[in-house]
């Protein structure tokens, strides 16, 4: 997800709008095309190398967040005024803005050149922003953002990346969505796979894997694990810090299409490391048959509901 601060508007009530309560709570996750039809709870990473493309994406976003009554913000680098012509491409987009249920926001007035961003900082921004949002009769928070500039440098990646899992597992439960994009043409594909494998959804499929999260104390897994992405899901891994509950790490893997050994032993590794039993729920029936092969005493293999 994004990072920065920004302009905050004046609370505007809004009126006649879907109540919370009765919003979708079901997480959207997979490779997508567009960024149309997503929820008020959805995090997608969208790589792009024509910045036409981000801005297009963008107004997507934003205006299926405003059809949700969610108040849409937009922040890239640059100047308000030119971010706000990005906007206006869309005349629902551009009434938006006049009434405050959409704003615009520079992250070079936020974060200077090589900030590394603090990541429980920032959720704990979000999470206010998105309180003020629910005070003012929105019935949430979305944001588009241009996340380039925040992942440049390898101490930004791995603040960032920490931030991308901890805000999904926030907006898991909360009515917050967000479109993180990143710009092909400054970042090489390894560097924007270290964050697509922490979103639930993306266009880019560099990374073969998601890891993400399901609720307040559940994580999916989906895609494959194998020896190509060996490296980076035990940095993904690293970053999400997944932590166990009540003695159980448990991964919802209904989508998870091929797991290696190594990565199995990985996870077993990281529950073990926490003392915890790992529970991995999935419709793929290698899993029991590896687990079995592997005999690792604190791996448990459930079928998907």
């Amino acid at each position: 997800m994004i990072a920065g601060g920004g302009a905050r508007l004046a609370p505007r009530r809004r009126k006649g709008l879907l109540l919370v309560g009765k919003l979708p709570r079901m997480r959207k996750s997979g490779v997508v095309a567009d960024a149309r039809g997503l929820g008020v709870h959805d995090h997608v990473c969208w790589q792009y190398d024509d910045p036409a493309d981000f801005r297009l994406r963008a107004r997507e976003f934003l205006l299926d967040g405003l059809a949700l009554g969610q108040r849409s913000v937009y922040l890239a680098s640059g100047e308000v005024p030119a971010l706000v012509e990005d906007l206006h491409g869309s005349p629902d987009l551009a009434r938006a803005l006049d009434d405050g249920s959409a704003e615009v926001a520079s992250l070079d007035a936020v974060h200077p050149h090589g900030a590394v961003v603090d990541p429980a900082a920032q959720v704990r921004h979000y999470a206010q922003a998105t309180g003020e949002a629910l005070a003012a009769g929105f019935t949430g928070l979305r944001v588009a953002a241009d996340c380039t500039s925040l992942v440049l440098t390898d101490d930004q990646l791995d603040a960032f990346a920490r931030y991308e899992h901890l805000i999904d597992r926030y907006m898991a439960t909360r009515p917050f969505s967000a479109l993180c994009a990143y710009d092909s043409g400054r970042l090489d594909g390894r560097r924007i796979a270290h964050l697509a494998c922490l979103h639930p959804n993306t266009n880019a499929e560099l990374a073969g894997f998601r890891l993400h999260a399901s609720g307040p104390e559940g994580t999916a897994l989906g895609g494959e694990v194998d020896a190509l992405t060996d490296e980076l899901f035990t940095s993904a891994l690293v970053h999400a810090d997944l932590r166990p509950h009540e003695g159980r790490l448990v991964l919802d893997a209904d989508e998870l299409t091929f797991l290696d050994h190594n990565g199995l032993l990985r996870l077993a590794e990281h529950a073990d490391d926490r003392d915890a039993t790992l529970v991995l729920r999935t419709s793929w029936p290698g899993v029991a048959r590896l687990a079995g092969a592997l005999d690792l005493p604190n791996v448990h293999v459930e079928r998907a509901a």
